[in-house]
């Protein structure tokens, strides 16, 4: 278990779901972690596992952002794991959730690279930067998902164009496109309908291997991402959505 042995990996929404996974995935094999949330009671925990190092951060303010950048002496891998989903067509989408939208799926993840690619390129040894998208994105259209579908879009194409840019400094960029993942995130979501159990019922429907993903299993592909196995692979997007997308 040491496929990222001396890696330092800085990661954010630790605090639950994909991200927690990843952080403790990531240190179990070997890697430094900075795990960072804007929650601090999700990320306390994460404190007891050899490895992982918190901060709480809010990826959306760019001062936070600067400040955990000029904290960090060394990384090898950024993962942009933060996000939100917003619920509903363009007509029931108000400018205010939009602009919240892009600010949380993808500002935060520009914000991110802005100041930590300087660093790689300091470095002058490459890394490895994997984005946050979605199948729900130029991948697929999905009902009632219209802000959250632009955003995700707008990831890949952002990660496309930064692998295009930073090939040359060996800094690989690639983007995660998961489909329907168990996450608490997911839970409260389902639980906001009148009908729950129903609703849960509906979205496992459209996913063909017929269950859910779990953060862990998200997690393995990010750490493929992060380990040397994936050094000549940059620029994808990597979709692991049990056949939804088929």
């Amino acid at each position: 278990m040491s496929r990222l042995a001396g890696k330092v990996v800085v990661l954010s929404a630790a605090a639950q779901g994909i991200g927690r996974a990843t952080a403790i995935a990531a240190a179990k094999e070997g890697a430094k972690v900075i795990a960072t949330d804007i929650n601090g009671d999700g990320l306390k925990d994460l404190n007891d596992i050899e490895g992982i190092e918190t901060r709480v951060v809010d990826v959306t303010k760019k001062d936070d952002v600067e400040a955990l950048a000029k904290s960090v002496e060394k990384i090898d891998v950024l993962f942009n794991c933060a996000g939100m989903v917003h619920n509903g067509t363009i007509l029931e989408t108000d400018e205010k959730t939009w602009d919240l939208s892009f600010d949380v799926n993808v500002k935060s993840m520009y914000t991110m690279c802005k100041n930590f690619i300087p660093k790689f390129i300091e470095q002058g040894h490459g890394g490895s930067v994997i984005n946050m998208a979605s199948v729900a994105s130029s991948i697929k259209g999905v009902p009632n998902r219209c802000a959250y579908s632009a955003t995700k879009a707008a990831v890949i194409g952002l990660t496309k164009s930064m692998a295009a840019d930073f090939v040359e400094h060996k800094i690989r960029f690639n983007s995660v496109c998961p489909g329907t993942v168990d996450t608490p995130s997911l839970r409260q979501r389902m639980s906001d309908y009148p009908d729950p159990e129903e609703m849960i019922k509906q979205f496992m429907a459209r996913q063909k291997l017929g269950r859910f993903a779990s953060p862990e299993e998200i997690a393995k592909l990010v750490v493929y991402l992060a380990s040397n196995e994936s050094d000549f692979v940059t620029g994808q997007e990597f979709i692991i959505d049990g056949g939804w997308s088929l």
